[in-house]
């Protein structure tokens, strides 16, 4: 695979802010002027704690939010096209050709009386216009084959299948109409770990094969360093951190990915003990005046608990661009990336 620093830019979130409402109630920030910037065959992957955004922000991309959500600034181009610009009929027409999103728990997400080959065809039919049985039986079994699942499995229902099939077959729907962003909330939950191992080597194959960019929103940091380029760090709505992904796994700046990282079981040091982040995230209708994860850092000082940090630029970054929203990085020159047309330059592995 090229270095995805090569290829062109496909998707570039600028100060991306939401807001969930409630009669009688402040608003809830549930994100708050997110950045960040997708090229061809790339996957960044986005990680967090519950409750920080994830799946808000992959929502907000596809438009798809809850009744409550709203999407109050920013802009996310899509090869140069803004698609909060768009009429929710041009978004229509946008979703699964342009951008596809791959659903946690694939068997709420597929319809359990149907068949799954007349669900993946339901995309062809409403998006590509294609209407000839025989033409789209083929592009349905190619799409199966092309996830390992045998084409003859097209007219069996969801609860046939397996977990893992499942997942294949979400994947497949997701592929139906050659869309260039995949988006994939987190793909792989409640799978065993060989079947997890199997659909991780099918997106890292597809993204090969077909030159995807992917989204991929996980809590596993082990999966991360296994297929990802790049990583989106995200506590209480914002970005926390934000570089190529041995940066982050080697160098991390802000306490709390160090803390995530801390949290993880390392198989070469397996007596070294595992560390846990106390309290849990603030909420988003009562966040706090500074630093939103300063109630649970340990190198929180006054400052931190005043003002909110800006986003800033490590001074002497290890590959390429290096943010985090810290006050305890050296000092450097505000980050100018949220409100630059030009987005910082992913150096991948």
């Amino acid at each position: 695979m090229a270095d995805p620093t090569q290829e062109p830019l496909i998707l570039d979130v600028l100060n991306l802010s939401v807001d969930y409402v409630a009669h009688g109630k402040p608003p809830a920030h549930a994100l708050d002027n997110v950045s960040f910037a997708l090229r061809r065959g790339e996957i960044l992957g986005i990680v967090g704690e519950s409750g920080c955004g994830k799946t808000t922000l992959m929502l907000s991309l596809m438009r798809l939010l809850p009744g409550a959500g709203r999407i109050v600034g920013g802009q996310v181009n899509f090869l140069g096209q803004d698609l909060l610009d768009l009429s929710e009929h041009a978004m229509a027409a946008m979703r699964w050709k342009a951008m596809a999103i791959i659903f946690q728990g694939a068997m709420n997400a597929l319809n359990p009386v149907r068949t799954v080959g007349s669900q993946i065809a339901e995309a062809i039919k409403r998006h590509e216009a294609v209407n000839n049985k025989s033409v789209l039986q083929r592009r349905v079994e190619e799409l199966l084959d092309l996830v390992g699942i045998n084409p003859t499995r097209s007219d069996q229902y969801p609860h046939q299948y397996s977990g893992g099939m499942r997942q294949r077959a979400m994947i497949a729907m997701a592929l139906a109409c050659s869309p260039a962003v995949i988006i994939a909330d987190e793909p792989t939950t409640a799978l065993d770990v060989m079947v997890q191992a199997q659909i991780l080597e099918l997106l890292t194959r597809l993204r090969t094969q077909l030159g995807l960019a992917v989204l991929f929103v996980t809590h596993d940091l082990g999966v991360v360093a296994e297929v990802c380029d790049a990583v989106l760090v995200m506590y209480g709505g914002v970005v926390a951190e934000y570089a190529d992904v041995d940066t982050i796994y080697n160098h991390p700046q802000h306490p709390y990915t160090q803390a995530l990282l801390a949290a993880f079981p390392d198989v070469d040091h397996p007596s070294h003990k595992l560390t846990a982040i106390p309290g849990y995230p603030p909420r988003l209708d009562a966040l706090p005046a500074g630093c939103r994860f300063a109630p649970r850092c340990s190198y929180a000082f006054d400052r931190c608990h005043q003002a909110p940090p800006p986003l800033y630029q490590v001074k002497h970054p290890i590959n390429g661009v290096h943010t985090a929203r810290c006050y305890l990085v050296e000092e450097g020159q505000k980050s100018d990336y949220a409100r630059s047309p030009q987005p910082v330059q992913i150096l991948s592995r």
